[in-house]
């Protein structure tokens, strides 16, 4: 069997009857009769799979015994014209080997309508499914397609580190790094934690954002982006957190904060049409299981052209509009999603753009605005989401950085190279971090963070 190679059934899928084939997968289902049996093979290529027709004339119960759902199995035999419905070719098996087979009793995916939570807690399994099959294949679609755009466009890959000293957001959730013995630490005399003996020799955490490096990047390459795996330390057992979780942060020198944004809506727009154009059966597949509107959301995003308005103007759209939120709205809050979905899917019907947030509730490195109470923050609401992207332009100012840093009591010892940048050379810059689980979330129709994900990593949470 082995003479001739095997053909992904996603090629098949395109190919014309009449030649020998061997195809190899997993069982989806099998049903027949003493005469004839029908077996769905599918191997992970496409979320279709292709019918292999065993005649029972050609083999015995018990060679087919062992081909049970889930079970991996190699078959060569003719590529036909299908004669029933619901494919254009099917196989019609000569040769049969069987890799692997699953006990019927024990194997966990017999049946179709698994909740996710149940798929969740088979962590190990779930990708076998038609659901995480396409969900996965969309995210490799949408990681191809960001390391596209953005070489496209000219712009460089920076590999920042993932192991780091500085807390990019200030927030101090960060998950700790650490060589000591903790069950017997070194301590200070006033008690602290004697740093001088771990490996690094100063306290390490994973990081939270490339961001910080990414404007290192910036600054000497002009244009560059980061993609990689960032880490919270939050306890936020939510649909949208995750505790590892990839982020796609691209930083330009020379680009203020209308060219920031205009750089947003076209990179989301180019990842919502690569996905229209390059996934069709895995989003059809998604959009009629579990999203009628799927297909239609992303089509309206593509051809729609963003709202802008500030911050202030979002603020006084919902005072005014009469909606009932659960968290009340004020000028100078931290928006909640509820907010945001509220101006994106009520009142604009369309992707909004918001932007000169309050400087309290925003990061340190963000461009203040000169009436001194709002920085040139920017963020990308979208339907079903809200926020999607988060940016700005950078604050190039020396003074004007040193002076947030210190109102903020962040101390600059981590944070002393950060701060050079803007003595030697500064330039105005800007960058956003998008987040590619949201956005995964957004293409997929999926409603938990946790489903558009591999592994998910969140509180209590770490099996697979």
């Amino acid at each position: 069997m082995e003479s001739k190679k095997r053909v992904k059934i996603s090629e098949l899928l395109k190919k014309e009857a009449g030649m020998e084939v061997l195809v190899k997968g997993w069982v989806r289902t099998k049903r027949g009769n003493k005469n004839i049996a029908f077996v769905a093979l599918n191997d992970g290529s496409t979320v279709n799979s292709i019918q292999i027709v065993f005649d029972m004339n050609k083999f015995t119960d018990d060679q087919l015994k062992g081909v049970n759902t889930g079970a991996c199995i190699a078959v060569k035999g003719a590529l036909v014209a299908s004669v029933g419905s619901g494919q254009s070719v099917e196989i019609q098996a000569d040769e049969l080997e069987i890799y692997g087979s699953a006990d019927p009793e024990t194997y966990p995916l017999q049946k179709k309508g698994h909740s996710m939570e149940f798929l969740r807690e088979i962590g190990h399994l779930r990708p076998r499914t038609n659901t995480f099959g396409c969900v996965f294949r969309i995210r490799h679609a949408m990681a191809f397609a960001i390391h596209k755009f953005f070489n496209d466009k000219g712009f460089f890959c920076l590999h920042t580190p993932i192991i780091t000293a500085s807390d990019a957001e200030g927030a101090g959730a960060m998950f700790q790094v650490t060589t000591l013995d903790l069950n017997n630490i070194p301590k200070n005399p006033d008690g602290s934690v004697n740093y001088s003996e771990d490996f690094f020799g100063k306290a390490a955490s994973l990081t939270v954002s490339g961001q910080l490096e990414g404007e290192l990047g910036a600054l000497a390459l002009g244009e560059i982006y980061t993609f990689g795996p960032t880490f919270r330390a939050e306890n936020s057992n939510t649909p949208r957190h995750l505790s590892e979780f990839w982020m796609i942060e691209p930083e330009m020198a020379f680009y203020e904060i209308k060219e920031n944004m205009d750089l947003a809506e076209e990179f989301i727009k180019y990842l919502v049409k690569y996905a229209l154009e390059n996934c069709a059966d895995d989003l059809k597949f998604l959009n009629d299981m579990f999203d009628k509107e799927l297909t239609e959301r992303l089509k309206s995003v593509v051809n729609t052209e963003f709202v802008r308005l500030s911050y202030t103007e979002g603020v006084d759209i919902l005072m005014k509009s009469g909606q009932k939120f659960e968290y009340p709205v004020s000028w100078g809050i931290d928006l909640q999603s509820e907010h945001e979905r509220y101006l994106v899917e009520k009142h604009f019907k369309k992707p909004v753009i918001l932007t000169d947030y309050p400087k309290e509730i925003k990061a340190f490195y963000m461009k203040q605005n000169d009436d001194g109470k709002t920085v040139r923050a920017m963020d990308v609401l979208f339907p079903k989401i809200g926020e999607i992207i988060g940016g700005s332009q950078r604050e190039e100012s020396l003074e004007k950085l040193e002076k947030r840093i210190q109102e903020l009591n962040m101390g600059t010892e981590s944070l002393w190279w950060y701060i050079e940048t803007r003595r030697f050379g500064t330039a105005p810059h800007a960058g956003f971090g998008l987040g590619f689980e949201r956005l995964l979330l957004f293409v997929t129709g999926m409603t938990n963070i946790r489903d558009v994900i591999p592994f998910p990593r969140a509180p209590k949470n770490a099996e697979f």
